[in-house]
């Protein structure tokens, strides 16, 4: 189905059908809402919802980002978007609803996962952040509570506020430089603002593993500066046959 784009004032009923809110997820402005008409009627979606007034303008910028770089992906990996339009004081994303919680939920009750658990999260993960560097997307932001999963208990990349479309071209090797992220996860060049670009999801993604592997972040001071000096400084080994 076609989008309504975000830079086109709509009403609160979409012109791609009406949509009722079923129940509040989180305190993140996230409801669970069903499609009342239309072919996917009875559909559960999950619905982000964005106040312009509280918006900065670099928050602005991120949610049509975010919304553009949705708009453009098909992947099984990826949270797909359905529907995007707003009012005058809101934004709306309609978002596929993933039933089986995150990463982080999964974590946090199971402590550490088995090697071969974490072989087959890393697999699809791996799969989903090249599909995006394919598309000249980085992430940004990979850590467990992105990571949803489905009821078969496969992954789904959700919350591309942080991602950047094209900021690293071989020819020019041009960078971002800006300083973004969640710090445990963020890679030395991020954090040193010498300027990054895909490698940076990769460090994420080698963080990720080692947390899963573990149970503990390999980078957690007991402040935010704390913690960037240890990324910058600590060598790590991570050995697996002697993790349970």
């Amino acid at each position: 189905m076609p989008l309504a784009p975000i830079s086109e004032p709509f009403s609160d009923e979409n012109k791609n059908g009406r949509i009722s809110i079923d129940e509040y997820v989180d305190d993140k402005q996230v409801f669970l809402v069903k499609k009342i008409n239309g072919k996917d009627s009875q559909t559960v979606y999950a619905m982000k919802v964005l106040k312009k007034a509280v918006l900065k303008v670099k928050d602005r910028i991120r949610s049509k980002m975010e919304r553009d770089i949705l708009a453009k992906i098909r992947h099984p990996f990826i949270v797909s978007l359905n529907y995007a339009f707003q009012t005058e004081g809101k934004i709306y994303l309609i978002l596929e609803f993933v039933r089986g919680g995150d990463l982080f939920s999964r974590l946090s009750k199971e402590l550490m996962f088995t090697e071969t658990d974490v072989m087959f999260y890393l697999a699809e993960i791996a799969v989903a952040i090249n599909h995006l560097h394919e598309l000249g997307i980085v992430y940004r932001d990979l850590k467990p509570e992105n990571i949803l999963l489905t009821e078969e208990g496969h992954i789904k990349l959700t919350d591309f506020g942080l991602s950047k479309v094209s900021i690293y071209d071989d020819d020019t090797n041009s960078k971002s430089y800006s300083f973004c992220g969640t710090v445990e996860y963020m890679a030395p060049e991020i954090v040193n603002r010498r300027g990054h670009g895909p490698a940076a999801d990769w460090w994420s993604f080698g963080v990720l593993m080692y947390e899963m592997l573990t149970g503990t972040l390999p980078f957690h001071g007991d402040s935010r500066k704390d913690t960037m000096a240890q990324i910058m400084k600590y060598v790590l080994i991570l050995l697996c046959d002697n993790m349970r």
